[in-house]
């Protein structure tokens, strides 16, 4: 099945309380780059290559109904053409907050990645391609990555008018369900994945060798 809902937003943007909230609403299972990080000698090229230009949606979407977070948010216009019929999801976070969620978490991690044991290298690899393609390694400088932040989210607002959702997650569940035409649960709306989370998630899940 092809994907029906994408996630445009970068990652630090509440991509897995939003991929928990796919998974409970039916559209599971959902893409995230905790996949990516469960099996690196297995993903990581491919996304290599997709962000090299040479990318097989099939492939790499193979199993999944939706898609959040990186890799996903560096391609949002390629699989804006590539699935017409899938509708899109972007937090309307603030630039300034993401910054200080992205700068102790993915820029950190980013930061130090050509000293990276070698298991880890291909996955810092694919994570400079991937980033870079969107705009955010290389910036480091807080005024640098804002503006690229603010420069990817009004991109994709001009780009994909209504088939986009921006969306607060303090709203909860109504606003995404109305978008999707689906029911709104009677429970929270999830919330996971703050800043220890992400160290815990990639502590505890190594590339495989």
């Amino acid at each position: 099945m092809p994907l029906q809902v994408i996630g445009a937003g970068v990652g630090r943007t509440g991509t897995y309380s939003l991929k928990l909230a796919l998974e409970r609403l039916g559209y599971g299972p959902t893409h995230h780059m905790e996949e990516v990080i469960k099996d690196v000698p297995r993903h990581a090229p491919a996304w290599q290559r997709a962000a090299e230009g040479d990318a097989d949606w099939e492939e790499l979407y193979d199993g999944y109904n939706s898609a959040v977070d990186w890799p996903t948010a560096s391609f949002w216009k390629e699989l804006a053409e590539a699935y017409p019929e899938a509708k899109f999801v972007i937090s309307g976070r603030t630039a300034e907050s993401w910054y200080e969620s992205f700068s102790e978490t993915i820029h950190q991690l980013m930061l130090g990645a050509d000293n990276a044991p070698p298991p880890m290298q291909p996955f810092m690899s694919m994570g400079k391609a991937v980033l870079g393609k969107a705009g955010f390694y290389g910036p480091t400088e807080r005024d640098e990555l804002i503006d690229a932040y603010n420069a990817h989210v009004e991109a994709v607002k001009a780009h994909l008018g209504d088939r986009l959702l921006v969306f607060d997650y303090r709203d909860g569940w109504p606003p995404l369900c109305r978008f999707l035409a689906v029911e709104v649960p009677d429970e929270p709306f999830p919330k996971s994945n703050n800043r220890e989370d992400f160290w815990e998630r990639i502590k505890n899940r190594p590339p495989k060798n």
